[in-house]
């Protein structure tokens, strides 16, 4: 076997393998006789039809076979002998053998790029931390109130945060225009739910009154059609509702879950979700910086076949996602929507890695254990959840996989110069 390499742009290698004309002939041969002992011909007792016969009748047929097989055989044997690490699936492209009666071919594909990791000394990284105040706690309580806010009907005129049912007709130039019209439609005024001037035009307005509404769609406005454009609504009010937010009882309290019912309870539940929440946010915005550090002290090339099969896992991922929510979508995303992030994902995978190895990093038990439980901790029955995570093999693989992604976060930290940004718990969570 005659093997040599050309470098094509990037990744790109083109294998071309030459077979000697008897290791074809000879595989041919095999393929010929052991279909002879199986074949069924009229006229012929069952292996017992000629050689001749069975050359004529199949041999483009075995020739193709074989070299399909030989190529199989091959391939990866070649690769390996030039020191060749196949990224996805090879192109073949049949050529002329070198010599008469052999078998050429030009395997086409992108080899895995060699990974080195930087030195990391030179980067910094602004790490964020923050802390759960007692004001965060009342405004999280707030926040629940609101929830729970019940709606009573008034015979007044509307007010900044009232609830308005109204009919609403929208035209421009006169003419009615698609999706401008409505029946029986809430909508709180001051919520900015709708175009500047529309909640601020039904100020003051009573059950049953009618106004008409001079505005303008704004000039990058969602339906193209209608950007920048001047528009009249003729609104009709059917109801006014006034909030009334729930006092913070035994009652209120109660409806979240706290058996005792008291305050101080519900503010030390409330809290101990919010840090959870908290932590795990910083968490993540953490190893997103620390992987951005990784990206921008190591470039390099990755492989096409890789980030394809990326995109397209990431697309099947959507769509799985949307079924389980009952959604279901008209539109076919091309998986080219997802290959920016799956190039990223890709180059991150290859440097955890490698990090991974040089560094001899394991996710050893007590460490799953404690991640496991961790993410238990915002369940109702945080034990069933453990359960789950260390009785389901591919669960309890995606825990290892995030006990091994943390340990080399923990490690690039300690290669960069890190500088703590305080922030409000309001600042990390509204951004969030």
């Amino acid at each position: 076997m005659q093997v040599s390499v050309e470098s094509g742009e990037g990744l790109e290698k083109r294998l071309l393998v030459d077979l000697p004309a008897g290791r074809v002939s000879e595989a041919m041969e095999k393929k010929l006789r052991e279909l002879a002992r199986h074949v069924r011909l009229d006229g012929f007792r069952p292996g017992k039809v000629p050689m001749r016969t069975i050359r004529q009748r199949f041999g483009e047929q075995v020739r193709q076979e074989t070299y399909g097989a030989l190529i199989q055989e091959t391939l990866y044997e070649a690769a390996s002998q030039q020191k060749l690490m196949p990224a996805g699936e090879p192109q073949v492209e049949l050529r002329d053998a070198a010599e008469e009666g052999g078998l050429g071919y030009t395997a086409i594909f992108e080899v895995m790029p060699d990974v080195s990791v930087g030195d990391l000394s030179g980067q910094s990284i602004n790490r964020v931390v923050a802390e759960v105040g007692e004001g965060d706690i009342d405004e999280m309580i707030e926040k629940l109130r609101k929830q729970r806010t019940v709606w009573n009907d008034v015979d007044r005129g509307a007010n900044d945060g009232d609830t308005v049912h109204i009919n609403f007709k929208g035209m421009i130039d006169g003419e009615a225009f698609e999706g401008g019209s409505a029946e029986d439609v809430p909508l709180v005024l001051g919520s900015g739910a709708m175009i500047d001037g529309f909640e601020s035009g039904l100020l003051g307005a009573k059950p049953g009154d009618e106004r008409t509404l001079e505005v303008t769609f704004p000039d990058d406005y969602r339906a193209t059609h209608l950007a920048g454009k001047p528009a009249t609504f003729e609104v009709k009010v059917l109801r006014v509702a006034e909030p009334q937010l729930p006092e913070i009882d035994e009652e209120f309290v109660k409806a979240f879950g706290v058996a005792d019912g008291t305050v101080e309870a519900l503010r030390e539940d409330v809290a101990k979700n919010m840090r959870h929440e908290l932590k795990q946010k910083l968490a993540g915005m953490t190893k997103e910086k620390v992987m951005d550090a990784l990206i921008a002290a190591n470039p390099m090339d990755v492989p096409k076949a890789l980030v394809g099969q990326e995109a397209e896992r990431m697309k099947q991922q959507m769509l799985q996602e949307m079924q389980q929510r009952g959604q279901r979508s008209s539109v076919d995303l091309p998986a080219s929507v997802f290959e920016d992030q799956a190039r990223r994902r890709v180059h991150l995978g290859l440097l955890v890695s490698e990090i991974i190895e040089q560094q001899g990093i394991k996710a050893d038990e007590d460490g799953i254990r404690a991640t496991i439980a961790e993410l238990a901790e915002s369940y109702e029955d945080p034990q069933e959840v453990i359960d789950y995570y260390l009785q389901d093999a591919n669960a309890r693989r995606s825990i290892e996989n995030l006990v091994l992604e943390n340990a080399v976060v923990d490690w690039a930290l300690a290669q960069v110069q890190v500088n703590d940004e305080t922030k409000s718990f309001s600042e990390v969570m509204d951004k969030a």
